[in-house]
C-alpha cells in the first residue's frame, strides 16, 4: 500500500485505473490562497460511476483535471485542513463536499458569507452546488451523510421539480433501478405526499425493494407489461439502459406524461439513443440546474436547511443501510470494481478511508 496516493481513471474506459504516488503533504509549497486538505473518508456509490459516464458531457472530469486520457471521478466525503494560507480557513477546519479519490489534495478555498467555496479558476463556470463545502464537526451519522446526502439531494430536487409541475398530472410514478439510493430517496419523498410509486428492479433485488416500504408495488423489468398501470404515469429512469426506457415507453405509450433520465446505474446499456419512442421524449434532469433555481428562489441557507431536515427524516425512517469501510488504495481499487460492475448490494454503503488499514 502507498502512504500518499492519487487514484486516476481512464476517461475512455472506466475499467482502467492507476494509483499514482503523491508528494508527502508536508513537503509541498503552498501558494497564497491555497490550502492542503487531508481527505478523511469518502463514499463510493453508483452515482460516482454516473459522474464518469457523463463526465465529458456534463463536465464532471473538469473538477479535478488530470493529464492525457486520465481523469479523477469526484466523490463526496470529509476532509480536514492540514495546511492553509487562508486566514479565514484555519488549520483543523473540517469540511464536507466534493473531493478527489486521494489521500490529500491542494486547492484554493475562499470563505463567503454563505460558507466555504472552492475558488480554483478552472471551476469558475462549473455548477456552484459542487463548489460549496460545508463545515462539519465529526458526528455519529457521518457515513450516512456521505453516502446518502448527495443522492438524496438529487431525489429532493426531483421531488421538488415534479411537485412544482403538479406531477404533470400523473397519479403514478415508475422508477427504474428502484434499489438505487437515489431512487429510494425519491420513492420515499413521493410516497410521503401520497403519490403511488412502482419500483422497477432486477429479480435479485426484488426482496430488498419490497422490504424498504416506499414502493406501492415492485415489478421486475421483464414483468412491467404483465399487469396494466392505471392512469397517467411519470417515468424516472435511474438505470440509463435504453432497452428499459424503450420497454417502458412501448408498454405505456400515451399514458406517459413525462419521461426523465437521471442516472446510469446499468453501464452495459449506454446512453439512451435518439430513436423514436411512443410518448414524450426522454429529457435529462440535471440536478444542479434545479438547485441553482431553488437557491435563487429560497436562498442558499434555506435550501440547505430544507434538504438537511428531509435527509434527517429519511435516515431516521430507513434503517436498511449497512455501512462497510475500506482502508487504503488497494481496498479502494477492489471496491471501485465492485461498484463499477454493478455487483454492489443495494443495502451496502461503501466508505473509503485513504489511510491504510492495520
Amino acid at each position: 500500500m502507498m502512504q500518499d496516493w492519487d487514484f486516476l481513471i481512464d476517461r475512455t474506459d472506466l475499467s482502467l485505473t492507476e494509483v499514482r504516488p503523491l508528494p508527502a503533504p508536508d513537503t509541498v509549497a503552498l501558494e497564497d490562497g491555497e490550502v492542503l486538505l487531508d481527505i478523511e473518508r469518502f463514499a463510493l456509490t453508483a452515482n460516482n460511476i454516473t459522474y464518469g459516464v457523463y463526465g465529458d458531457r456534463l463536465g464532471y472530469w473538469r473538477f479535478f483535471p488530470a493529464d492525457a486520457n486520465w481523469g479523477r471521478i469526484p466523490v463526496w466525503g470529509f476532509a480536514r485542513v492540514r495546511r492553509s494560507t487562508v486566514e479565514t480557513i484555519p488549520v483543523g477546519t473540517r469540511l464536507f463536499g466534493y473531493l478527489p479519490m486521494a489521500t490529500h489534495w491542494i486547492t484554493r478555498l475562499e470563505r463567503k458569507p454563505w460558507g466555504v467555496v472552492d475558488a480554483s479558476p478552472h471551476r469558475a463556470d462549473l455548477p456552484p452546488a459542487y463548489n460549496s463545502l460545508i463545515e462539519a464537526a465529526p458526528g455519529p451519522l457521518d457515513d450516512q451523510i456521505a453516502l446518502l446526502r448527495p443522492l438524496f439531494l438529487t431525489a429532493f430536487l426531483l421531488d421538488d421539480y415534479f411537485a412544482g409541475h403538479a406531477d404533470f398530472g400523473a397519479t403514478t410514478f415508475i422508477l427504474s433501478s428502484a434499489s438505487s439510493k437515489t431512487a429510494l430517496g425519491l420513492g420515499w419523498l413521493l410516497a410521503k405526499r401520497g403519490v403511488r410509486v412502482i419500483g422497477l428492479t432486477s429479480p435479485g433485488n426484488t426482496g430488498f425493494v419490497e422490504g424498504v416500504g416506499c414502493y406501492a408495488e415492485t415489478r421486475t423489468y421483464d414483468s412491467l407489461a404483465d399487469t396494466p398501470v392505471d392512469g397517467q404515469v411519470v417515468f424516472v429512469d435511474f438505470a440509463g439502459n435504453p432497452d428499459v426506457v424503450a420497454a417502458v415507453h412501448h408498454s405505456l405509450g400515451d399514458q406517459l406524461v413525462h419521461s426523465a433520465v437521471v442516472g446510469s446505474t446499468h453501464q452495459a446499456g449506454g446512453a439512451v439513443g435518439p430513436g423514436r419512442l411512443p410518448g414524450p421524449r426522454p429529457s435529462f434532469f440535471f440536478a444542479p440546474d434545479q438547485a441553482r433555481q431553488r437557491a435563487k428562489d429560497w436562498g442558499g441557507a434555506v435550501l440547505n436547511t430544507r434538504i438537511q431536515a428531509a435527509l434527517d427524516d429519511f435516515i431516521a425512517a430507513n434503517g436498511w443501510l449497512q455501512v462497510r469501510t475500506h482502508a487504503g488504495d488497494a481496498a479502494l481499487e477492489r471496491v471501485y470494481r465492485i461498484v463499477l460492475s454493478g455487483q454492489a448490494r443495494p443495502e451496502a454503503g461503501h466508505m473509503v478511508t485513504p489511510a491504510p488499514g492495520d
